[in-house]
C-alpha cells in the first residue's frame, strides 16, 4: 500500500481544499481488520471521498468505463483510480459478476477495507435505490462487518450538462456496523441475501436521509434513455 499512501499525501490535501469534507462517526470503521464500507452511490467521484474521509486504505471495485484512456482529463483519473490501487470490473451483459465477488473476498481476506456500492450505479435522480445482494453474499461469505456510508453534496459537483465542477462542502457519515447475525452461515440462500441487503440499504437511509426506492437503479436508467 505504499504507492496508495504516497498518493493519497498528493491527493487527499488537494481534495480537501477544493470541497471542503464534513466527516462524521469514522470512529465505526474498525482501526484494523478486514470490513465492508456499504454506501449509497451519486457520483463517479464518490471513492475518492470516502477514500480522503478515513486514515485506513479503501479498495473499491471500479466499473470499467472509468478507466478510459480518452482524453487528457480521462487518463490523468485512470492513474488516479490505478494508484491507489482501484480495480476495474467488466459489466456488460455476459461478464462474471462471481469474478469481481472473488476479487473483493481477496481483498478482505488480506484484511484490508473493501468499499462497495450497493445499488450498482449512480442514482439517476439522487434518491436510493434497491441493493444487489452480492454484498450480503460477501459479507456473509467473508464473515466481516458491514458499515454504512453515506455521501452528500457529490451529485452536485459535475451535474448534467456542467463542463467545469462546482466546489462545495462534501458530507461523508459513517454509521455502526449492521447486525447480520439473523442471517449467519446462510450466504448461499436467495431470502437470506435478499434480507441482509434490505437491512443493509436501511440503514445507508437513515444516515442519508434519501427516499428509498423498492426499485434496482439500472432499471430505472434504461427506461430513461428509451424515453428520451
Amino acid at each position: 500500500m505504499f504507492v496508495y499512501e504516497a498518493a493519497k499525501t498528493v491527493i487527499a490535501p488537494v481534495t480537501r481544499g477544493l470541497w471542503p469534507l464534513r466527516v462524521e462517526g469514522a470512529q465505526h470503521v474498525p482501526a484494523r481488520g478486514p470490513v465492508i464500507l456499504a454506501a449509497n452511490h451519486l457520483s463517479n467521484i464518490d471513492p475518492l471521498f470516502i477514500a480522503v474521509a478515513l486514515p485506513r486504505p479503501v479498495i473499491f471495485i471500479a466499473k470499467q468505463e472509468l478507466f478510459a484512456e480518452g482524453n487528457l482529463a480521462q487518463r490523468a483519473f485512470t492513474r488516479a483510480l490505478r494508484l491507489i490501487g482501484q480495480m476495474s470490473v467488466d459489466r456488460r451483459p455476459g461478464q462474471s459478476s462471481q469474478e469481481a465477488m472473488e476479487h473483493s473476498l481477496s481483498v478482505l481476506k488480506d484484511g484490508s477495507v473493501f468499499g462497495i456500492f450497493p445499488e450498482g450505479t449512480r442514482s439517476p435522480d439522487g434518491r436510493l435505490y434497491r441493493g444487489q445482494t452480492g454484498l450480503a453474499w460477501l459479507a456473509l461469505t467473508a464473515e466481516v462487518p458491514v458499515v454504512p456510508v453515506a455521501l452528500a453534496g457529490t451529485d452536485r459537483i459535475l451535474p448534467r450538462g456542467r463542463r467545469v465542477p462546482a466546489f462545495r462542502r462534501i458530507g461523508v457519515r459513517f454509521g455502526p456496523p449492521v447486525d447480520l447475525s439473523p442471517w449467519a452461515g446462510e450466504a448461499a440462500k436467495a431470502r437470506s441475501r435478499r434480507s441482509a441487503t434490505d437491512t443493509i440499504m436501511a440503514a445507508i437511509q437513515r444516515l442519508s436521509g434519501q427516499e428509498q426506492v423498492p426499485r434496482f437503479a439500472a432499471s430505472v436508467k434504461a427506461e430513461l434513455q428509451q424515453n428520451r
